[in-house]
């Protein structure tokens, strides 16, 4: 049995969740509403407030998806509730980030700058000239335009420069030592 996929969901009051007989799990709270189509092959139900995954067979790839279910019907119902943030740093000269609206403006060293649209259930923060907050309550979408974002200037590892997650430690190289 998974460890991960046969732990029970507990759901906040507040927080209501309806699953369809073919598996669509809709996720309903305080900050929003989500919805997710899962695998049929994963039986979800919901009782007394806690939601339960159970797999019907012990096929390789079914015990595999388990686990997952699990996870990603969990963090629904903590998007729900929380929300989930990611915070990007922005390290070197002249780098810096300010909202338009919506639009975050990045200025990263090159000719122009660089605007990023806010995707639908998305919003920026930026509580520092070189700090970026991303938030939402959907956790794959808040890593998928952190990421977007933070591939304008990966961090090199000479300097440091380019565009790092707050709590992401870079790895230094040494530069070049002269002839001797």
């Amino acid at each position: 049995m998974s460890r991960i996929g046969r732990l029970p969901i507990a759901v906040p009051s507040g927080v209501t969740v309806t699953v369809t007989p073919d598996n669509v799990v809709t996720v309903k709270g305080p900050k929003g509403q989500l919805v997710k189509a899962m695998r049929k092959d994963i039986n979800i139900t919901f009782e007394d407030n806690t939601i339960i995954c159970k797999r019907n067979n012990d096929e390789k790839q079914i015990k595999s998806l388990h686990g997952l279910t699990r996870a990603l019907i969990n963090n629904m119902v903590i998007g729900v509730t929380e929300g989930y943030a990611k915070t990007l740093e922005l390290v070197g000269v002249g780098y810096r980030a300010q909202l338009q609206g919506k639009k975050l403006v990045l200025n990263l060293g090159y000719s122009h700058p660089v605007e990023i649209e806010a995707v639908e259930g998305i919003t920026f923060e930026t509580p520092a000239a070189t700090k970026i907050v991303v938030k939402g309550i959907d956790k794959e979408l808040v890593g998928y335009v952190s990421a977007n974002i933070r591939s304008w200037r990966k961090p090199e590892p000479y300097k440091g420069k380019g565009i790092k997650y707050d709590d992401e430690i870079i790895r230094r190289k040494e530069g070049k030592t002269g002839k001797k």
